[in-house]
């Protein structure tokens, strides 16, 4: 039997043996040996959320050399890190490619955290094509014919049809297709004639202002906030997009107060022979396309020859 003297000493035994049996092994514990059971840093999460930055299972500890600096991050700025709701621009997976992985955005049922894209590649809809224009027939000795039943453009008048008016006078030296969306100077024989670079280089010039481009005020009559660059040479595709093959010299809508066009040629100078298009002709790269407006066709034409120019920007 112990005996004890005093209540202090009675005391100081019983807290020996309440901590013994609280604390245990008063030894340092041993380094984690399971992966799994590692622990990122606060900074390893705050540069995965800003970069995808990988980091390091760290299975023994490394005492800091310093206290903590200006380098760290706050639990704030890895909030500020995160990804936010968006229910309106998020994607949802079959707007991503099958087999993709994203990071949902979205909580409302489009998913929310990483998520699998079930959408096919779009090609997008296939290009319309323009009707022509014409609107009569002719049989094959060239007398004018009633159209219906014959199976010719003029009766079947394929393709998208044709806004009225085709064509709108901006008030600005342009005119826009509303057909096409593209916007054509309304001076078409502004500069003159010029070889295939130098057309190229002139349209690149043109714009609002130009000193020396030519025609009204030296610009061409532009009052449409255009700035060097906007203008260019058109492609022989467009060039064509202008004609209306029911017409010649110039094969062009100008028949004002038909009923087919009330508002007639909303164009200016419109020459009837070649114009320069940028589309180098691949059998002979020393020729590009023209097309010719008296007949509304088009042929190659040698780049050192002298030919006109109809420069386009895009609307909007």
């Amino acid at each position: 039997m112990l005996w004890t003297r005093g209540a202090g000493a009675l005391v100081g035994i019983l807290l020996a043996t309440v901590g013994v049996g609280v604390a245990g092994s008063l030894d340092s514990p041993a380094a984690p040996d399971d992966p799994a059971s590692a622990m990122p840093t606060l900074e390893d999460l705050y540069n995965r959320l800003a970069s995808g930055a990988a980091y390091v299972l760290r299975t023994t500890f490394v005492e800091p050399t310093a206290g903590p600096g200006a380098t760290g991050h706050t639990l704030q700025q890895v909030m500020n890190a995160a990804p936010a709701a968006d229910n309106t621009a998020g994607a949802v997976p079959s707007q991503v490619l099958a087999g993709k992985t994203y990071w949902g955005l979205r909580t409302d049922g489009g998913g929310w955290g990483e998520q699998t894209g079930t959408g096919t590649l779009a090609t997008g809809p296939p290009a319309p094509v323009g009707e022509t224009g014409q609107v009569t027939c002719y049989d094959e000795a060239g007398t004018l014919i009633a159209c219906p039943g014959t199976g010719q453009d003029g009766d079947r008048r394929p393709g998208v049809s044709w806004p009225v008016p085709r064509f709108t006078d901006n008030g600005d030296g342009t005119v826009t297709d509303n057909l096409t969306g593209l916007v054509w100077l309304k001076d078409a024989s502004c500069y003159g004639v010029t070889f295939f670079a130098g057309a190229l280089a002139w349209c690149s010039w043109l714009y609002d202002g130009c000193v020396g481009c030519g025609g009204t005020n030296n610009d061409c009559g532009l009052s449409d906030g255009s700035v060097a660059g906007d203008w260019r040479l058109p492609t022989v595709n467009e060039m064509l997009s202008l004609f209306d093959c029911e017409y010649i010299n110039p094969a062009l809508s100008n028949a004002a107060g038909t009923a087919q066009w009330s508002e007639g040629d909303p164009f200016s100078g419109v020459e009837s022979g070649y114009y320069w298009s940028s589309t180098s002709f691949r059998q002979s790269p020393y020729s590009a396309w023209s097309p010719n407006t008296y007949y509304g066709d088009s042929t190659p034409q040698g780049k050192t020859g002298y030919q006109y120019i109809w420069p386009v920007r895009a609307g909007g």
